[in-house]
């Protein structure tokens, strides 16, 4: 059974690549936004023209991000979401919202000082992780029934 996962959230770490790394001997296919963040934040006034006012060069950007945004979300298996530490990551809750609307299993990274705001964003969620390993060790016991050494 291969799983189709989608890494949302948090760009400005490797906790992709962490997870990428460890699900190497897993039957895993992983997609995600856009994580070179002047191109996801530039895409639309690069691709449709430039907008003077930056509301609408935000709003350019967040449409065509979307689209791909969409896509991965809805043909997933499952959706991991990273809160991380330094930046809050509002796209990151609507991307939680949308998959757990879609019914996808969900799975989200954050650490204990922002359970509370998190709260509802956590009560949708399968499982709450706090380190990308957790997830591998998740993924691992979904395909293979196994758990950690």
């Amino acid at each position: 059974m291969t799983l189709s996962i989608y890494l949302s959230g948090e760009i400005h770490t490797d906790w992709r690549d962490q997870i990428i790394a460890g699900a190497k001997d897993l039957d895993v296919q992983f997609s995600s936004p856009v994580t070179d963040h002047d191109a996801s934040d530039d895409c639309g006034v690069a691709i449709l023209g430039a907008e003077p006012n930056k509301f609408w060069h935000d709003h350019k950007g967040a449409k065509i991000n979307a689209i791909r945004t969409r896509k991965g979300i809805e043909e997933a298996d499952i959706v991991v979401v990273r809160f991380g530490e330094k930046y809050k990551q509002w796209n990151a809750a609507f991307d939680a919202g949308y998959a757990a609307a879609l019914g996808k299993s969900l799975i989200v990274l954050s650490q204990d000082e922002h359970q509370h705001a998190l709260k509802e964003v956590h009560a949708a969620a399968l499982a709450v992780a706090k380190e990308p390993a957790q997830v591998v060790e998740i993924l691992r016991y979904v395909l293979k029934g196994s758990l950690p050494a």
